[in-house]
């Protein structure tokens, strides 16, 4: 008898790059017809099955049948079944703009409520501003959101777009991973951290001030769970889109360089912000007389924000020398290990925001708001004693955990995620997680400090269910809310099973598919 392994949704936008390119009289062109011919002739990423198309939002109100794909079993024992809406007008990433950023954003938000996961197919050339500028755009984010593309198409013979693809599309439909991240060479690392270090090896990424967030190897990925960050906050997914990129600008500082230079692009009519490329830990020239920091400190007084960040890959930007203490008096925000990629599109984001004062920008773009640069560690604290040696100490961890949610123990609750955060994203035999436990009672208040601490409301158990749905379950209501508050909502499998979806192409819209349940 065949075995049944679960399967998760996955839906890969493809926006254009080499990745997708074949060869032509002309030279590299864009492959139309993409899933059916880059990918459904290779056994990695068609098992055969032959699925039914999957429904997908083609923008907020239309949507599209589109062919499905589905993986052999993984590692992990699971399918990831998957389609591929390709957009009308590829876009070119040595060209891409705000609008670009905004496309794909929205696309993302459109499909939240039908996929687990998001592979987002680009160029290169500028693959790092966009994985930064989707990092800041994509608010509350509680699913993987994956960017990666290829040096060499894969049409060609030897390539390296099948690995990142493919890589990229297990991670999306196995991990609960709820970052932008960039996928290239076997790693994942945060998409606001990562910037571009070849035009032609294989190994064109590199994250210099921050480990990977996965790694894949022969014996599968290694999550680095510690490191993965969750939103924080009782809010649902939404995207910030139009990020201000036309009234930022970027200037690397040299050695001789004038201040009439620095001046000049200040100058610049509707110029809001300046990223301000110095030398190793922040310094630049002062000037003769001082004129080049005279220039700068003009600038803020205009309402200009000047961001300082090093020209070095590694490294931060400090007051550790003199030039740029004097830049730190002058009003220049030091941008600590922030990329210049992250930088830019950072700052774009916080002047696209409403309501928010030059203090207010000042301030944020010296936080860390989404893993963009190195925060202080947190302070460790001793697990609690627990009388049950007999069990290894992170599942003992976990079973006494379970304990303290069953009985509504609020402070024993609170003392193991204290312990030990990572706990929150472990699952028990059946994979039901924390929040799963937590969902069918007693206490309200120990499902408010878990999603306060970043649990998963998408996590999924063994049996393809959400917490949403256990809640429902047992009609615990006020629990219903809280999640649904925190941008819960019921698995397409779940809507399915319940007849909650029409299975047709006609227009739809994301509020109202969100109403049926």
């Amino acid at each position: 008898m065949a075995t049944h392994y679960p399967e998760s949704r996955v839906l890969i936008i493809m926006t254009g790059g080499t990745i997708c390119m074949k060869s032509s009289p002309e030279g590299l062109i864009p492959a139309r017809g993409f899933l059916k011919e880059g990918m459904a002739p290779r056994p990695s990423f068609n098992d055969g099955s032959n699925p039914d198309p999957l429904p997908v939002m083609v923008s907020s109100t239309e949507q599209e049948l589109l062919p499905s794909l589905r993986t052999p079993p993984s590692t992990y024992s699971r399918h990831v079944r998957y389609t591929l809406y390709e957009f009308p007008i590829l876009l070119d990433s040595s060209s891409i703009s705000s609008a670009g950023w905004t496309q794909i954003a929205l696309t993302v938000l459109n499909n939240y409520s039908l996929f687990d996961g998001f592979v987002i197919l680009h160029g290169t050339d500028s693959l790092a501003y966009t994985s930064s500028a989707l990092s800041f755009m994509l608010s509350h984010l509680g699913k993987p959101v994956i960017l990666t593309g290829s040096q060499a198409s894969i049409f060609s013979l030897q390539s390296d777009a099948v690995d990142n693809l493919l890589g990229s599309l297990i991670i999306a439909g196995t991990f609960m991973i709820p970052e932008v991240g960039l996928f290239f060479h076997n790693q994942l690392l945060r998409g606001n951290r990562a910037t571009k270090t070849s035009a032609s090896s294989f190994d064109a990424f590199s994250s210099p001030n921050s480990p990977p967030l996965a790694t894949v190897t022969a014996m599968g990925a290694q999550v680095n769970w510690h490191l993965i960050r969750r939103a924080k906050a009782i809010a649902k997914f939404d995207v910030q889109i139009d990020l201000d990129t036309a009234h930022v600008a970027c200037l690397r500082i040299f050695p001789g360089i004038k201040a009439e230079m620095i001046d000049g692009v200040l100058r610049i009519p509707g110029l809001r912000g300046l990223i301000l490329e110095t030398f190793g830990a922040g310094n630049a020239p002062t000037g003769e007389d001082g004129s080049l920091t005279a220039v700068i400190k003009a600038a803020v007084e205009r309402g200009i924000v000047v961001v300082n960040v090093s020209q070095c890959q590694s490294g931060t930007v400090s007051p550790l020398y003199a030039p740029a203490t004097v830049l730190g008096r002058a009003g220049v925000v030091f941008g600590h290990d922030l990329t210049t990629e992250a930088a830019l599109t950072k700052l774009s984001f916080l002047l696209a925001l409403p309501g928010l004062s030059y203090a207010d920008i000042t301030t944020q773009m010296s936080l860390s708001l989404r893993g963009e640069m190195t925060e202080l560690e947190a302070a460790v604290f001793a697990p609690p004693t627990i009388d049950e040696p007999t069990i290894p100490v992170d599942q003992t961890a976990f079973t006494a955990l379970g304990h303290a949610i069953t009985s509504g123990d609020i402070d024993a609750v609170t003392a193991f995620l204290d312990a030990d955060p990572s706990i929150i994203g472990r699952g028990d035999y059946v994979e039901n997680t924390p929040l799963h436990l937590a969902s069918v009672g007693p206490d309200t208040r120990i499902v408010r400090e878990l999603l306060r601490r970043g649990a998963s409301v998408h996590a999924r158990n063994r049996a393809g269910n959400t917490p949403l749905f256990l809640a429902r379950q047992v009609r615990n209501m006020d629990i219903v809310a809280l999640l649904k508050d925190s941008g819960a909502m019921l698995h397409v499998e779940e809507k399915e099973n319940r007849g909650l979806t029409s299975g047709t192409s006609t227009p739809v819209t994301t509020t109202a598919m969100e109403e049926r349940f």
